[in-house]
């Protein structure tokens, strides 16, 4: 489990003294997993679990602290920008020459942050987490609509300043086998005499 010191939003200097590896908790990859004495549950219900212990053990740390009951939309988004401090994605901001250029040729002193699909694949992970845990679809913080507008505010920021597209492809539907349209053809399409009847014997 992640260890998470104790976290006062009101104090920005208890900020840079948490020391967490932030990579257990978003990053898709651990070495730990196979370790894990669940070991025959995937890597996706391996993450999400470590998310989800990460995320009590922030409330738990939170001061005051809170009860996951009480958790909003507004803890989770306190939540996202408290992981920030811990990205490694260099997001330029407008001033920066570099600003929407998606390969810039030398170092800048633009913040780093956390990659818009790492959060929204964590909050994927925590909203799937809470429901099988007991919680109500419609008592769901990480469903919220800010924490989505948020999430969508970071996409749209991130795209525009690293000079990337989020846009999703459109799966192109594999074109059918000749072999499968000519045994159709040949299954609906009977050669005319087989389907007329034979012809009566000749009076002569």
């Amino acid at each position: 489990m992640d260890s998470l010191q104790e976290f006062d939003p009101s104090n920005p200097s208890n900020t840079s003294s948490i020391n967490i590896n932030i990579n257990t908790t978003i990053a898709t990859n651990s070495s730990s997993s196979s370790s894990s004495p669940c070991s025959t549950l995937s890597r996706y219900e391996n993450q999400k679990r470590r998310d989800w212990n990460t995320f009590g053990q922030y409330l738990r740390n939170h001061r005051p602290p809170l009860s996951l009951s009480r958790c909003s939309g507004a803890h989770v988004l306190e939540f996202l920008r408290y992981l920030d401090q811990f990205g490694k994605t260099k997001v330029h901001i407008q001033l920066c020459p570099f600003f929407g250029n998606p390969n810039p040729p030398a170092p800048c002193p633009c913040p780093l942050r956390q990659a818009w699909g790492s959060l929204d694949a964590l909050i994927g992970r925590l909203r799937a987490a809470f429901e099988e845990h007991g919680g109500k679809p419609e008592a769901n913080a990480f469903g919220a609509r800010a924490v989505r507008l948020y999430l969508r505010e970071v996409r749209d920021s991130q795209a525009k300043a690293r000079g990337i597209s989020y846009e999703k492809k459109k799966r192109k539907r594999p074109p059918e086998s000749s072999t499968s349209s000519t045994n159709s053809t040949t299954s609906t399409v009977l050669p005319v005499q087989a389907i007329l009847p034979p012809a009566p014997p000749s009076a002569s």
